[in-house]
Order: C-alpha cells, then sequence, then structure tokens
C-alpha cells in the first residue's frame, strides 16, 4: 500500500487528523470537566456559606437536635448531602446517615482545609454511597471554638454530563475526521493519478513514443509539472530527431565508406563494424559484432597489430597481407576512449587495387622497356656497322637502311598505337556510332587478313548467324577490334590451323556476342585476366613480335560501345575471344 503514491500522500493525512482530533476531544473534555467541577465547586461553596449560617443560628437557640434537622431541611431543599461538625470533628448532624455511625470526620481533607483557609473542598470516593463526592466545607463558630458545616453532591451528574459531551465531541471528531480523510484521499487520489498518467507517458516514451503527451491545464503545482514534462518531452524529441539524423549520416557514411571502420571496446569485443570491414575480413557483420577481434580478424599479423596498437598512446599502420582472400590491407589501429570507456579504432584500407596497379605499371614499364630496346639495339647495331665500312658496300648498305627504316617504323607504330590507346582512355576518341549490319564490322577486316592466313596455311572462316539484326557501333572502330582479335589469332595459330570468326544473337540481352576462335597455343590460366592490360603478352607470345597494345585498345573501344570483351582458353587447345555490342533497336542517329 505505501508504494502507492496515494497513499503515501494520503495516511500522513489521516494519521495526523486522527491525531488532532484525539487531542481535542481529550482536551475539551478535560476543559469542560474542570468548568463543570469549578461551577459546581463554587456553587458548593454557596450552599455550605447558607448551612454554616443556619447552623450559627441553631447554636444560638442551643438546641442541638435542631441541627440534623436543618441538615435535612437543606438536603431536601438543595437536593445536595449536607453535614454539619463539630469542632472536636464529631457529626452534629447529617442529612443522608446515621451521624451515630459515622466516624470522626475531622481530619477529612475539606475540613483541614476549612479550618486552616477558610473554606475546603476535595474530590474522593464515598463507600457509604458508592461513588466519588465532591465535598465542600465552610467553618462557623460555637462560641469560642470553630464548627464546620459541609455540603456534598455526587459527581455521577457531572460525569454524566461529560460523557454526554464527549459522546458528542467524538461523534462530530468522527465525521470530521471521516470527511477530512474522504477529502485527503480525494486530493491524494486526483494528484495520484496525475502522477500515474505521466508515469505512463514516460514509460511509452521509454518505449520509444516521443510523441505521447499529457495535456493538464495550468495554474496549480500539478499543471505546471505537467507544462514543464511536456516541454522536456518536446525538447528530448528533437534531441533524439537530431541524433538518429546524425546517426544516419553516420551510418550512411560508415555503409558507403571505401575503408573498413572496426570499433573494438575494452575488453576486446567488436562494438562496431561496417560492410566494408566486414567484405575484407570475409565475415557478416551481425556475426561479428560481439565476437572478440581474434576472432573476426583471423590473422596473426592484424592480430598482433592490434594487440600492440591498442597498448600504444599513439596510432599504429602497417600493410598485412591476408592470403586466403588474396587482399593486401593496410591497418591503423588507435586508441579510442568515448564516453569515458576505453577501446580501439581500427581503420583497415584495401591496397589489393593499388597494389595490381603497382604490378600493371612495373609490367609496363618492363614491357616498354623490352619492346623498345630491342628495336633500338638493332638501329644501334645497324648504325655501327654502317660506320665500320658497310657504308662503302651499296648492296650492303641498303640492305642496313631498309632494315633501319623496318625498325623506325615499329617504333612509328609503337608510338601511334600508345598515342591512340591514350586517346581512347581519356574519351577524346569521338564515335560515330549508328546502326551497322553485323556484315559491315566482320566481312571487310576477315577478308584484308584472308591472305595473310592463307600464306600460313591457316583455314580462316567466317560464320554468321542468319537475319542478325544490326548493331550500334562505330563501324571502322569495330573493325579495328575485329582485325587486333583476327590478326593475334592468325600470328599463334601453327600452320595447318583454323581460324572461326562468328557471330549470333544473346538470348539474354539486346546485343550481339562476336566470336574468334583459334587453334593456337593457348593461354596459360593465371595470364588469361591480364591480357586484356597493355604491353602485357604472355610467355608463349614473347616471340611473336607486335607492340602488346591490341587487346588494350580492343578492350577500351569495345567498352565505349557499351559492350564487354572477354576470353576463354586452354594451353595447347587454342583460345576464343568475344566481345558483345548492343542492338541498334530505334536508335536515332540525328
Amino acid at each position: 500500500m505505501l508504494r502507492d503514491f496515494r497513499w503515501r500522500i494520503a495516511i500522513p493525512y489521516i494519521i495526523l487528523i486522527l491525531v488532532v482530533m484525539a487531542a481535542l476531544t481529550i482536551y475539551i473534555s478535560r476543559t469542560t470537566w474542570a468548568a463543570q467541577q469549578g461551577a459546581l465547586e463554587a456553587s458548593l461553596k454557596g450552599e455550605a456559606r447558607i448551612l454554616a449560617e443556619g447552623a450559627q443560628s441553631v447554636v444560638i437557640e442551643q438546641d442541638d437536635s435542631a441541627f440534623d434537622d436543618l441538615a435535612q431541611q437543606f438536603a431536601e431543599l438543595l437536593n445536595v448531602r449536607a453535614t454539619i461538625i463539630g469542632p472536636d470533628g464529631t457529626v452534629l448532624g447529617e442529612s443522608d446517615e446515621d451521624r451515630s455511625q459515622m466516624d470522626n470526620h475531622l481530619n477529612r481533607p475539606e475540613v483541614q482545609q476549612a479550618l486552616q483557609s477558610g473554606e475546603g473542598s476535595s474530590i474522593r470516593y464515598s463507600q457509604t454511597l458508592d461513588t466519588d463526592m465532591l465535598y465542600v466545607a465552610t467553618p462557623f463558630d460555637i462560641g469560642e471554638e470553630v464548627a464546620v458545616a459541609r455540603v456534598a453532591l455526587p459527581l455521577s451528574q457531572v460525569e454524566s454530563n461529560i460523557n454526554q459531551l464527549q459522546n458528542a465531541l467524538v461523534t462530530a471528531a468522527i465525521v470530521t475526521a471521516a470527511a477530512a480523510i474522504g477529502v485527503a484521499i480525494l486530493i491524494a487520489g486526483r494528484t495520484s493519478r496525475t502522477i500515474h498518467r505521466l508515469t505512463e507517458v514516460a514509460r511509452r516514451m521509454a518505449a520509444g513514443d516521443l510523441d505521447a503527451r499529457l495535456h493538464l491545464p495550468a495554474g496549480d503545482d500539478l499543471g505546471d509539472l505537467t507544462q514543464a514534462f511536456n516541454h522536456m518531452a518536446d525538447e528530448l524529441r528533437e534531441r533524439v530527431n537530431d541524433l538518429d539524423d546524425e546517426r544516419g549520416r553516420l551510418t550512411a557514411i560508415l555503409d558507403n565508406m571505401a575503408d573498413g571502420v572496426l570499433i573494438t571496446d575494452a575488453t576486446g569485443r567488436v562494438s562496431l563494424i561496417n560492410p566494408a570491414a566486414a567484405h575484407l575480413l570475409d565475415v557478416e557483420e551481425d556475426e561479428a559484432v560481439g565476437r572478440f577481434f581474434a576472432e573476426v580478424a583471423r590473422h596473426h599479423e592484424l592480430i598482433e597489430l592490434w594487440n600492440y596498437g591498442c597498448e600504444q598512446s599513439e596510432g599504429q599502420a602497417a600493410a598485412v597481407e591476408i592470403s586466403r582472400q588474396d587482399v593486401f590491407i593496410q591497418m591503423i589501429v588507435s586508441p579510442l576512449e568515448t564516453a569515458g570507456q576505453e577501446g580501439c579504432l581500427v581503420i583497415l584500407q584495401d591496397l589489393t587495387r593499388l597494389r595490381r596497379l603497382e604490378t600493371v605499371r612495373h609490367d609496363f614499364i618492363s614491357n616498354i622497356s623490352h619492346e623498345l630496346r630491342t628495336p633500338l639495339a638493332s638501329l644501334k647495331a645497324l648504325i655501327e656497322t654502317l660506320r665500320d665500312g658497310a657504308i662503302d658496300d651499296p648492296p650492303a648498305a641498303q640492305r642496313f637502311l631498309e632494315r633501319a627504316d623496318f625498325e623506325v617504323d615499329a617504333l612509328t607504330q609503337m608510338v601511334v598505337e600508345l598515342l591512340e590507346l591514350s586517346r581512347i582512355e581519356s574519351g577524346t576518341v569521338p564515335l560515330l556510332l549508328q546502326a551497322t549490319a553485323v556484315e559491315d564490322v566482320v566481312v571487310p577486316p576477315v577478308e584484308r587478313l584472308r591472305p595473310q592466313a592463307e600464306r600460313d596455311d591457316i583455314d580462316l572462316t567466317l560464320d554468321l548467324a542468319a537475319n542478325l539484326p544490326p548493331v550500334l557501333s562505330d563501324s571502322d572502330r569495330v573493325q579495328q577490334v575485329v582485325s587486333n582479335l583476327v590478326h593475334n589469332a592468325i600470328k599463334f595459330t601453327p600452320s595447318g590451323g583454323k581460324i572461326t570468326v562468328s557471330a549470333v544473337q544473346d538470348l539474354n540481352d539486346p546485343a550481339v556476342i562476336f566470336s574468334v576462335k583459334d587453334a593456337g597455343v593457348g593461354i596459360p590460366a593465371n595470364e588469361l585476366p591480364r591480357i586484356f592490360e597493355r604491353f602485357y603478352k604472355a610467355d608463349q607470345a614473347r616471340s611473336g613480335g607486335g607492340t602488346g597494345l591490341g587487346l588494350a585498345i580492343s578492350r577500351h573501344l569495345v567498352q565505349a560501345h557499351g559492350g564487354q570483351i572477354w576470353a576463354k582458353s586452354k594451353e595447347s587447345k587454342g583460345s576464343t575471344f568475344y566481345f558483345s555490342l548492343p542492338l541498334a533497336g530505334d536508335y536515332d542517329s540525328d
């Protein structure tokens, strides 16, 4: 019950009301009793003086028997008990009892007070009448001695009056207390209901309902409290909305970051991980949160760097290659303290592409150095031979000059292809796209290269599907792609081999797929993904000549058309190169 706010308010008021009413009842009863007793005592003192005057008259008449008559008459007249006591304490007159059987009254308290101070009173239990009596005594003279006239009255009447008054007071107190208790409970209940409603609103807000409000008119403390609570709720909603917006932006940033972000707490458990970090570590985000970093990273170098970085006051960084995923990661670990809690911030940067680009750059430099070294060395040798005297031999000089001219043409071709590749990669080569028949982009380059294939005893076959729809292309550029692929096929196909150039419509996409299939030496599987890089040549192709730029140019031209290019190959069984071009559809060249 005491946990109920209503009773916690009401019970103290109820106790206070009951105590006050009880104290008031007791105080009024005692005050009334004292007043009644004082009034009765004053009345009896007057009556005692009248009795004393009467007894004085009897003394003058010197008729001792008249004391009893006087006492009886006085008692009947005033409805009191009258007693006349002689100077030695002997009862001379008694209204209610046989005085001959009564004790000496000299030592009665009221008698002693009357003899000493002129008046006396006392309250004591009367065994004779079996009730409390109020005795009042007044002295009077009998010659040279002093006698006492005493009147007494039972207090039962006073007690009855007091009991009636007490009953009335108790009844009034009970009614008043009940009314006060009811009002206290009503007020406490109203206050408690308001607080309960505020509590319910607070619970709804804690559950996420930030629009929950309690509306009470202002004017009292509860109304002011409600208004303040609603204002606090408005401020809280704004703060939460701001936090949600901030969290949304932070989540969007983390989710779209290329770098992985991971936070561990003081125990080493992962408290936050973004998709990039989950991808780099090959784990699921939901499964990673709450697990130890060592369980998530699963790589000893990452774990050692994390342990070292968390112990240092400055961030630590190192590059680690994860062999199981063939990725290269730079990991940065920094101690982190948020809201008084320690942890570590881990940044994972995927350097795989940069490393591959570095590999490509290295290969590019190596390849172009190789490609330039051969013609330059040949030119130098020719020049030295001519300088050593061959220039004086016209036939030999002519052969050497023709050879030098050939090497210069090769260098020029290399520079031209490099410039063209650079223009294509930078997007500065305009494409004149238009609806073009498949035959128009395939037949001309095949026919131009057919004599070369025949000289090498290679069967060059053209196989085009019937009713192929036109493609959207720049005819000259696509012919260049076909020429590069057919030329490579002729170069790497042995005598007596076969090359098939075909085109079919793609059943899954609105495109036509072109293919050049040869019976050459094939390409190793580990080198197949890199054959479209600049200057890259498979080992078997090193002796075949060429700049190594044809496939790179072809890739960029096909991609500029919105198509794709790829290859399939098996060593010693030949290769097939594919590329796709979108259908012309309703394309309008204007």
